[in-house]
């Protein structure tokens, strides 16, 4: 194992780490903040005991989140310290303005919230949290754009070896950004719309407090049904975009090997990378074409053509992520979206015509499906940043070149170690404060209900 192996595996375990946190945090303010709105406008004490529940998971969620955000911005001057020399002035100016601005202004009110209640007027104590929550997706919209700067160089001009900033605008108004930052958001929508459909279901299997859990239900399946439909449309124009932006990782999702018009979609496929075939596939006729351009013909560049036009341009060496990966995290993330796309309009079919709350097995695929948006998060991420491979920053530098000449590899695997373990103990934490506060419940109210039949189902299974 050398030290760059080490780096880029420390640096995806961080990632994905604290990836897992991000899209809850998202969507999961939103949430609080319009059941607290409801309490506000009507008075009506169900949605403060509402709020004050999904706010207690909310800031441990957020918490998490903070620790482990905080590790992965070290990796950038400690394993990655070419990648910092290189596209510093560009990477730092949305990191310092996401930490000043979005997380100074997400931080401020998240405590005004937390300590305010009762103290702060009502409407101003609902104002807090909308706050925390646009501060929370602004905070995102600053990441995404110092991403999509390695996605897709725009506004730079490159001096002594360096990328330098030119045009602050362009960074906003990145392409990639355009589409990626609604995809994110959404999905973070997405998380927690099933996250607050899951715990309400388990407390419905329980036929425990069911009035508040009945509401937080219905709010959740409305944006839970809107968001997924709108990130599945979302992705459908960011993959369009990437087939003219990074078309080499298009057809590594693909595994497209030669180009085709027109192109047909592999369902499913045994990619053999080193013979740069596929040994088994089961396809449909141009649907890749269709998915590209909104017609049955157009021709869609193969993962052969585009090494030999990267050769050309760029010089020797292997410009070909690693495919396999790259195609399955691309299914399993389509797989997981309409699974959660399904399990919604049935769960509304059932809610309209009253039936859900008799429809045991339903309530119980919703507590299931609590970590399915997590999967299509991870799945969507790997495939976002493998795909990319061999660049760290698209066109213009190598990841090889990016990491630190001067870090050995048992430094790293000893972080790696470290932190991995750390992290390990931190999720068990984790899990176990959320699933213990969501297990209590809302604290007791008018309409909390009558607890019965408790011990019938738990929390997981």
């Amino acid at each position: 194992m050398d030290a760059l192996w080490l780096a880029r595996l420390q640096f995806g375990i961080t990632s994905v780490y604290h990836f897992l946190f991000v899209p809850l945090t998202l969507g999961l303010s939103v949430l609080v903040a319009i059941m607290e709105t409801i309490y506000v406008r009507t008075g009506d004490e169900t949605y403060k005991h509402m709020t004050r529940f999904w706010g207690k998971l909310f800031l441990i969620n957020f918490a998490m989140g903070v620790v482990t955000g905080i590790v992965q911005e070290f990796h950038f001057g400690m394993n990655w310290s070419e990648y910092s020399r290189f596209m510093g002035d560009i990477f730092g100016a949305p990191l310092a303005i996401e930490a000043l601005a979005a997380f100074f202004l997400e931080s401020t009110f998240l405590g005004l919230w937390l300590f305010g209640w009762d103290k702060l007027p009502k409407t101003l104590h609902a104002t807090c949290i909308w706050l925390v929550a646009f501060a929370s997706n602004l905070s995102a919209f600053w990441i995404l754009v110092a991403n999509s700067f390695m996605q897709e160089p725009v506004g730079f001009a490159l001096r002594n070896g360096r990328a330098e900033m030119t045009d602050f605008f362009a960074l906003l108004t990145n392409p990639h950004v355009l589409y990626q930052f609604p995809h994110t958001v959404l999905a973070g929508f997405v998380t927690a719309s099933f996250f607050v459909l899951g715990i309400s279901a388990y407390h419905l299997l329980r036929r425990s407090q069911l009035e508040p859990f009945r509401r937080s239900f219905r709010l959740a399946l409305i944006m839970g049904l809107i968001s997924s439909l709108l990130v599945a449309g979302i992705g459908h124009l960011q993959g369009q975009h990437l087939v003219a932006s990074q078309p080499m990782k298009m057809a590594a999702a693909e595994a497209l090997w030669d180009s085709a018009d027109p192109a047909p979609l592999a369902l499913v496929a045994v990619v053999n990378e080193s013979q740069q075939a596929n040994s088994f596939e089961i396809k449909i006729p141009a649907l890749t074409s269709f998915l590209a351009y909104n017609r049955f013909q157009g021709e869609v560049k193969g993962l052969k053509d585009l090494q030999a036009a990267a050769a050309a341009q760029y010089g020797p060496g292997n410009y070909i992520p690693p495919v396999t990966t790259v195609f399955w995290s691309f299914r399993l993330m389509i797989a997981a979206g309409l699974w959660l796309i399904l399990l919604a309009l049935y769960s509304l079919y059932l809610w309209r015509r009253g039936r859900l709350e008799a429809s045991p097995l339903v309530l119980r695929l919703l507590l299931w499906s609590i970590p399915v948006p997590y999967i299509a998060n991870t799945a969507g991420w790997l495939m976002a940043e493998i795909g990319r491979y061999p660049w760290i920053v698209y066109g213009l530098q190598r990841v090889e070149a990016a990491v630190s000449p001067g870090v050995g590899a048992g430094a790293i695997l000893f972080t790696l170690l470290a932190f991995t373990l750390l992290y390990g103990v931190l999720a068990v934490a984790d899990i176990y404060l959320l699933a213990r506060y969501a297990r209590q419940g809302v604290a007791p109210g008018p309409d909390a209900g009558i607890v019965t039949n408790i011990g019938e189902v738990s929390l997981w299974i």
